[in-house]
């Protein structure tokens, strides 16, 4: 059974590419089984919440985290658990 890991991914998405495009700087925490699946999570939420097109990102840095490291409180609690009951 694969463990769960935490990868930050930093990077630029282009935003407003009809008016005024500018490279946005933005960084998030992603908990995932390898830096694939990782990369795809970030693709299909940034996506969804700021409608950015996957060629309008470009990721700069990924790398594994610890929980500690974890900046995000929900990471961090998702990260301690043991186990959960789905009713």
């Amino acid at each position: 059974m694969s463990k769960v890991k935490i990868y930050r991914i930093e990077g630029l998405m282009l935003i407003s590419q009809d008016k005024l495009p500018r490279w946005i700087k933005f960084k998030k925490e992603i908990r995932a089984l390898n830096p694939e699946h990782a990369l795809e999570k970030l693709y299909s939420e940034m996506g969804s919440r700021h409608k950015v097109k996957r060629t309008n990102i470009r990721v700069v840095d990924i790398k594994e985290i610890d929980a500690e490291e974890a900046e995000s409180r929900y990471i961090r609690e998702l990260a301690k658990l043991t186990y959960m009951v789905i009713e």
